[in-house]
């Protein structure tokens, strides 16, 4: 059954009770208000007979019907009775509707406290059937001589309760008819505010949303416009620091996060994307979006974090898969040059000059391996700077590692990540600034070393090196010397982000058209890592 059925049946079965309820409720206090309200009338018309001199008078009268009969009458048409009797003490009638029975004794056996002085309102069955009575004693002096008895039918009673019954049962038609069209508009109401969903489809989608969310490596926050949280996952909570079993919805932002600018989103209404947020001491990237209703209005925003250092790591995964391709690239590059030369040897008949290439070509590339192998076992290392090699060739750059290198040494604790993002930046730098310069000969060499307490890494250029009024800039991110765009401005930010989690340092010098050296220094023992100061 449909939503909007089920609020139309139950909300008109709700109204047919209650107004069952109400006409029952209301008949039985209308019944009883107009019997008290007939029963006080006849007893005050009792009473007021009781006390009539004429009446009093009568009793002494040999004939005192023909006195009482024509008075009881006519007050009887007067006050719409239906009937007036009055008895002597012995309960003979002197008065009645019907003259044929005057003189004969009164029916109904209520007499009994009025001829002890009292008034009275009781409901008994006389000759015309059951009826409500005012009972009133006749006194002379202080003896009662007489009963006056003043009664309404209850048939006219049940005529008046039914023609209430019969308004109060059209006024409850008339609910119940503007009940069901009430009904029908708030199911419609509610239909069209909730989307026209139904209630098992708002549930899956709840729980569809709630799974979605906590699914979202992001963290989440969602305001409503008076800045109170609505919606926050388990990945916030963890961002925030906060035990999951912790209840923010309902709190103010500002309760929870300070500077989110979702209450400046909300005001605007304009989205805001890649924006950096510090919480606890670590920097998220924010995105801001405000959340619409269907006319347009803002009624909230939603904010996501994402921990920026994530992005550098997939920053550098993808740093690392670019450089692979390019060393590969490279290299088939350098064979292809090789593999034509050594072609056109064969084709000449120069044997003996091929051979020598040939053993030539494969005593360098196996003794610099060799070389690898050797003084950096470490085969991510090693194969890095072998692509670099390749890369540098195809560059038409003279790329050496210093045989005086040896990374042996290097603790298994370091991240060779870490490391392979210190080196790959610098070198990639140094081999962007000898391309820029006007100078011939193109080199970069490399120094690794291992003695000591510290791993020293060295990254040497003959560019046209850097100016000594941007000295300060250059680890800042976004900052180049290059008139590009992308990545450019971020390789040493990384590098320097790279060497504070490794507790190191880094130092570099500078001859303006002559080349630069950068020199990093790691430590090997994290013990000596609180001896050095990060870089700002």
């Amino acid at each position: 059954m449909r939503l909007h059925t089920k609020l139309m049946l139950g909300i008109s079965i709700l109204i047919i009770v209650l107004g069952t309820i109400i006409e029952f409720t209301f008949k039985n206090i209308m019944e009883t208000n107009l019997k008290h309200e007939i029963g006080s009338k006849a007893l005050s018309v009792a009473q007021s007979i009781s006390n009539m001199p004429e009446i009093q008078a009568a009793f002494k009268k040999e004939d005192p019907s023909a006195i009482i009969q024509p008075i009881a009458e006519k007050i009887r048409r007067q006050v719409d009775a239906e009937f007036i009797v009055i008895g002597n003490r012995n309960e003979i009638r002197y008065s009645h509707p019907n003259p044929k029975r005057l003189g004969q004794k009164m029916v109904g056996g209520d007499n009994g406290l009025v001829f002890k002085g009292q008034s009275v309102i009781s409901e008994s069955t006389g000759t015309l059937g059951p009826s409500l009575r005012g009972k009133a004693p006749i006194f002379s002096g202080e003896k009662v001589i007489g009963v006056v008895s003043v009664g309404y039918l209850q048939t006219d009673i049940e005529k008046e309760v039914s023609k209430l019954q019969k308004k109060i049962f059209v006024a409850t038609l008339i609910i119940l008819l503007g009940g069901m069209l009430a009904a029908l508009l708030i199911s419609l109401n509610i239909k069209r505010a909730i989307f026209g969903l139904e209630p098992k489809e708002i549930a899956w989608m709840y729980q569809e949303k709630h799974a979605i969310l906590e699914s979202i490596h992001e963290g989440i926050i969602a305001i409503d416009t008076n800045g109170r949280i609505t919606v926050v996952n388990e990945t916030a909570h963890t961002i925030l620091k906060e035990p999951l079993h912790s209840l923010l919805r309902g709190k103010r932002i500002e309760e929870v996060l300070e500077n989110t600018h979702l209450l400046e989103v909300v005001r605007t209404g304009q989205a805001e994307y890649d924006q950096e947020i510090l919480i606890l001491g670590e920097i998220y990237l924010a995105n801001r979006i405000p959340i619409f209703n269907d006319k347009k209005e803002v009624i909230g925003a939603v904010a996501s974090f994402r921990n920026k250092s994530e992005l550098a790591n997939l920053l550098k995964e993808l740093s690392h898969i670019k450089t692979y391709a390019e060393g590969l690239r490279a290299q088939t590059h350098e064979y292809s040059n090789r593999l034509y030369t050594l072609l056109g040897l064969i084709q000449l008949g120069s044997y003996k000059e091929a051979i020598d290439f040939i053993s030539k070509e494969v005593d360098v590339a196996q003794g610099f391996i060799q070389f690898l192998m050797k003084e950096v076992p470490d085969p991510f290392i090693a194969a890095f700077i072998l692509g670099k090699v390749s890369l540098a060739s195809e560059l038409k750059i003279h790329f050496a590692v210093d045989r005086e290198s040896s990374f042996t040494d290097v603790p298994a604790d370091i991240n060779r990540d870490l490391l392979i993002t210190i080196i790959g930046n610098l070198v990639n730098n140094a081999f962007e600034a000898v391309r820029e310069n006007e100078k011939k000969e193109k080199w970069v060499s490399l120094f690794l070393t291992d003695l000591g307490k510290d791993l020293i890494i060295e990254v040497e250029d003959n560019g046209m090196g850097i100016d000594e009024t941007r000295n300060d800039l250059i680890f800042k991110q976004g900052y180049s010397t290059k008139n590009t765009s992308g990545n450019a401005g971020i390789g040493l930010s990384l590098v320097q982000r790279a060497i504070n989690e490794l507790g190191g340092s880094i130092t570099f010098s500078s001859d303006w058209g002559e080349g630069t050296i950068f020199t990093v220094a790691i430590p090997k023992s994290r013990g000596d890592w609180n001896e050095r100061e990060p870089i700002d």
